[in-house]
């Protein structure tokens, strides 16, 4: 009886174990950054949603031009919108006492809920906005906003009026002249609109007055430059609702600033000079108010190479004419100067990387001081701040920083609260690569294995000896390491800087972003940044457009091209800069090709025709290469040796035919590999692959048309190898390929059934998956089955004979909504059922296809035998839909995605995915679930407890059963 009860426990004990679920790994294994760009300067603010409410969120249109809250006191978004006109100059205004944010980019005025994000309205003109401003009328002792937007439209000025509540037009404004619309100013009485006029680099300035009540002109004045405006970089104009309309410049000689108050009469000109002490002010930056009630007073920051300093000055409204009132005292480095107005009250807040200091516009006097305790993020470029009076003489104070690097800081009575790393936003190319191991032990047993034995042997000796030094941290290590495997704890000793893990996870990613920097992530510390640079600094280097970028896990060592000819190399595990070379002339640039020869692997440029640059004998390429050519022509290039140099020659020309334009070419990846040549059938059969690695996918539109056309070439001859077109499809919505092993897949927007002959025949997004045989029937290797070698010139013994086809299964499913990018996961072996991971730009989530549910083989109109059972296949449904479980970003919305890279782990389940963009998402999938891994709700402790009470159980039973089996035979006996 006591057997039983206690097999009885052990039983109810281990069920419960047997029967539990894995959790999901979500969160866990992945990271992402949720960003918005860099903010700006001007469109940077506090505000707060509600008037009731004494809370303020900090909101932003970044250089991305993406409008998003920010909870101060978190860091975390409340909520973002991207605008699409990323291209234009975007402008952000709050509405005070209500919940409104407007925003104005391209010709385009949206007007959204502050507090949630929502749009209220929005309304499109022609041509681009040059300004938008919120002005405040008084009617009736009763304050009423409007919105000012200035447009340029081909050679017109348009300024116009919209009701703040609906975006309705109140009156509008036409100037028919070669003026450049800039800026519009102002205050309760009258608005300024202030435009360039004459010759680039050297401008005036046209000043016209306006009746706010019904637009019409009251008055116009010219501004003479004396040639010292080239742009209109070089003018500053406050906003509206200011009490004193300016505008300012600075002279050739950095001497002196111009400023002129705007009147009705005309401007008033003021020269206010510029003091120079140990060296020329590099930056100049004038802080005025932009309120109605506020003091005359603005603030003028004064910055060279090795100081900084502030002037206030104070303006006459009755003369225009503005004095100096008092310094700010010139300090080491850089500073940055916000400005904070409430009622009549201006209060100046100074940061540096030691301290914050609050002044008033009226005294010299400090408000209040703070340490500043923040960690190293490079210089401070601006800076956004809110104080709050807690007393007469008390004040607490916040500031939104932004530092070189990027990093947008809370800094809370000078200590760090919260860091968002923005600068990550806005990339444009990633990398992967490997951590390079402690010791080359590849090329050690290398050494060893080709020198004699002897020396082999003592080398050896001495290198296990030389190892020695580590046994007592590895001994010491032992019980951490156990006690940590079965807590599921990290207990060991970590080691500092970049380590390999023993499963692969561990990676470098390499990030480019189109502001020139260049960041470095490790993928299984939660994307943590391990260093970032500034690879260019030249104007161009604004919106880095990488042609190449290519990372040699060998040498640890980073190769990145540029459009413009730019190239750089340095060492990806530190930083470090290598080489860097920039052409004194710009480049043209259109591709990079990574080719290999005898010395190894390089990024060879390609020009705009498709046609690379001669290169040395000994750097010439082996094999073949695909490029693009001029309108588009795909084409073959090998490179041949002539009078002792390796020129480039076309060996083939593709051209999809009339009216039709190539907008995408795919290859198979890099690292492809193929764990099986054929798909065992049901019944045992094989149904061989069509396995070319030298097959490359071309997509081609035709708007005219409205079709979309997919072409499979043999990338060697240049051969068609099968092709296929649809037809009423909208070439605006995205297009997108890819190819991998024996099958390739698209997504697009096309006529579901375009043989139907109704007229009205439904249309809708799809995602179109081939597969590639050697032939239809079982077991045959088609007319190559039997020959020893192949040769896409020649692919048969027979001379002209064609090339030999693929035999091609195809299937489209019906999908929810587009994909814009899609790619492959990679494993180490590829045994692993390959996953089709696509991005949703609408859903802002990116999904996991598994390659089953996308078989172009599973049976249509009839349910599943046994043997195609027994294969995987189920029966085919027409519509794919996009199920949470696939959603690899889980409740996330990773925003902005242009592109998608994968990788193999040391485990055949794993593949890791890294997604970039103005987001940065990383994680890892299982395709084919973890079966050579425990996942993280693997309950250690339980098993080790169960094994325990097992083996105690043994032996507390084992002398039972041997007494009674003892009994047994004396009483049979």
């Amino acid at each position: 009886m006591s057997l039983l009860y206690i097999s009885l426990i052990l039983i109810l004990h281990i069920i419960p174990r047997i029967g539990a679920i894995l959790a999901d790994d979500a969160y866990l294994v992945d990271y992402h950054y949720e960003l918005l760009g860099l903010p700006l300067q001007e469109t940077t603010f506090f505000f707060r949603p509600r008037k009731d409410d004494k809370a303020t969120l900090l909101y932003t249109l970044s250089d991305l031009n993406v409008i998003g809250a920010i909870n101060p006191g978190t860091g975390k978004l409340v909520w973002r919108q991207i605008i699409d006109n990323q291209d234009e100059k975007g402008f952000i205004r709050s509405v005070d006492e209500e919940d409104a944010i407007i925003t104005g980019v391209g010709g385009r005025v949206d007007c959204w809920n502050a507090m949630n994000g929502i749009m209220k309205w929005n309304v499109e003109f022609p041509g681009v906005i040059r300004d938008l401003q919120v002005i405040k009328t008084i009617t009736n002792e009763k304050t009423i906003q409007k919105i000012l937007v200035l447009l340029e439209e081909e050679e017109k000025t348009v300024l116009k009026l919209l009701q703040c509540d609906s975006g309705d037009l109140i009156w509008d404004l036409r100037e028919n002249n070669s003026d450049i619309p800039f800026r519009i100013n102002g205050n309760s009485n009258d608005i300024f609109l202030v435009s360039l006029l004459g010759a680039k680099n050297n401008f005036n300035i046209r000043v016209t007055t306006i009746d706010l009540e019904n637009g019409k002109k009251r008055n116009e004045f010219m501004i003479t430059s004396k040639a010292e405006i080239s742009s209109s970089d070089d003018v500053f104009v406050n906003t509206v609702n200011s009490a004193i309309p300016m505008l300012a410049w600075i002279d050739k000689a950095t001497k002196n600033i111009i400023v002129n108050i705007l009147t009705r009469a005309g401007p008033v000109s003021n020269k206010l000079p510029i003091e120079q002490t140990d060296s020329i002010n590099k930056k100049v930056i004038i802080h005025a108010p932009n309120i109605f009630e506020s003091q005359p007073h603005f603030l003028v920051y004064l910055e060279s190479e090795k100081s900084n300093k502030a002037e206030v000055y104070h303006v006459d409204t009755n003369s225009g004419i503005a004095k100096k009132a008092y310094e700010l005292p010139r300090l080491k480095g850089k500073s940055v100067i916000s400005i904070i107005c409430e009622d009549s009250s201006i209060f100046f807040i100074r940061t540096t990387q030691d301290e914050i200091t609050i002044l008033s516009s009226t005294s010299d006097k400090q408000l209040g001081k703070w340490p500043v305790k923040i960690g190293s993020r490079g210089d401070f470029i601006h800076a956004t701040t809110e104080i709050v009076r807690r007393s007469e003489n008390s004040y607490a104070v916040r500031s939104a920083v932004l530092t070189e690097i990027g990093a947008f800081t809370m800094i809370r009575n000078g200590i760090e609260a919260w860091v968002r790393y923005e600068g990550l936003s806005g990339a444009v190319a990633a990398e992967w690569a490997e951590i390079p191991g402690k010791g080359n032990l590849v090329a050690t047993l290398h050494a060893e294995a080709h020198s004699s034995v002897i020396h082999a042997y003592s080398h050896r000796v001495k290198r296990h000896f030389h190892d020695l030094r580590f046994l007592p941290q590895y001994l010491q290590d032992i019980p951490k390491r156990i006690l940590g495997s079965i807590l599921s704890t990290e207990l060991a000793t970590k080691s500092e800087g970049l380590i390999r893990d023993k499963f692969g996870f561990n990676k470098i990613v390499l990030l480019a972003t189109l502001r020139g920097n260049i960041y470095a992530l490790e993928s299984n510390k939660k994307g943590s940044i391990v260093w970032s640079l500034k690879a260019f600094e030249r104007s161009i280097s604004y919106k880095w457009n990488v042609k190449g970028m290519w990372a040699d896990s060998a040498k640890g060592t980073l190769y990145v091209y540029g459009a413009y000819g730019e190239f750089l190399v340095l060492d990806y595990t530190t930083g470090k800069i290598i080489e860097k070379f920039e052409p004194e002339k710009p480049l043209s640039v259109s591709s990079t090709a990574l080719v290999e020869n005898e010395r190894g692997r390089w990024l060879l440029p390609i020009g705009p025709n498709g046609i690379p640059d001669a290169v040395p004998l000994n750097q010439a390429p082996s094999g073949l290469l695909v490029t693009r050519g001029k309108d588009g022509v795909v084409q073959g290039v090998v490179f041949v040796i002539k009078n002792n140099q390796t020129l480039p020659c076309v060996t083939w020309e593709f051209q999809p035919g009339f009216e039709k334009k190539i907008i995408n070419v795919v290859s198979r990846p890099s690292h492809d590999p193929v764990a099986s040549i054929g798909r065992v059938l049901g019944d045992r059969n094989v149904l061989y692959k069509y396995l070319n690695p030298n097959i490359i996918l071309v997509t081609a539109v035709s708007d005219q048309a409205s079709t979309a056309s997919f072409y499979l070439l043999d990338s060697v001859s240049g051969q068609i190898l099968y092709s296929t077109t649809h037809y009423a499809v909208d070439t605006k919505q995205p297009i997108t390929s890819t190819l991998t092993e024996n099958w390739f897949a698209y997504s697009l927007w096309s006529d579901v059934n375009p043989d139907s002959s109704r007229p009205n025949s439904s249309k809708g997004y799809q995602i179109v998956v081939s597969e590639l045989f050697e032939s239809k029937f079982p077991n045959d290797r088609g007319p190559l089955g039997p020959a020893e070698k192949f040769s896409s010139l020649e692919p048969s013994d027979e001379p002209n004979s064609q090339p030999v086809l693929p035999y091609v299964i195809s299937q489209s499913f019906i999908i929810p909504e587009p994909i814009n990018h899609m790619k492959v996961t990679q494993t180490r072996q590829g045994i692993t059922s390959r996953q089709l991971v696509c991005t949703l730009y609408r859903s802002n989530a990116i999904i996991g296809i598994p390659y089953v549910q996308l078989d172009p083989r599973r049976p249509v109109g009839r349910p599943t035998t046994s043997l195609e059972a027994e294969e995987g296949l189920f029966q085919y449904q027409p519509l794919i839909d996009f199920h949470p479980s696939m959603i690899i970003t889980h409740e996330r919305e990773v925003a902005g995605v242009k592109g998608i890279i994968t990788s193999p782990t040391l485990l055949e389940s794993t593949s890791l995915v890294f997604a970039y963009g103005i987001d940065i998402f990383g994680t890892r999938v299982t395709p084919s679930l973890p079966f050579d891994i425990l996942g993280n709700s693997f309950n250690k402790m339980s098993l080790v407890a169960t094994i325990l009470a097992l083996a105690i159980g043994v032996l507390i039973l084992a002398p039972i059963a041997k007494r009674k089996q003892i009994n047994k035979i004396w009483m049979t006996s």
